[in-house]
């Protein structure tokens, strides 16, 4: 399990590079196997959004600061 949410966690941050580069320079990493109609970058993209959900789904049983009471 432990595996798994570091994977998701990287993907995650492939996720926001992504849209920082679009933001910034309209440019996007699935540009570099061949555009959004290749079929690596689309399974790259849905595992990226699979992962997002898989951290909001597990994310208060494994963050430290949100499982603490306040």
């Amino acid at each position: 399990m432990k595996q798994l949410h570091k994977l998701s966690f990287i993907l995650l941050i492939i996720g926001g590079l992504n849209w920082l580069l679009q933001g910034l320079f309209q440019w996007e990493v699935g540009q570099l196997f061949g555009g959004q109609e290749m079929m690596i970058s689309r399974v790259i993209y849905v595992l990226v959004g699979l992962s997002a959900i898989y951290e909001l789904a597990i994310h208060t049983k494994s963050c430290n600061f949100c499982s603490k009471k306040m």
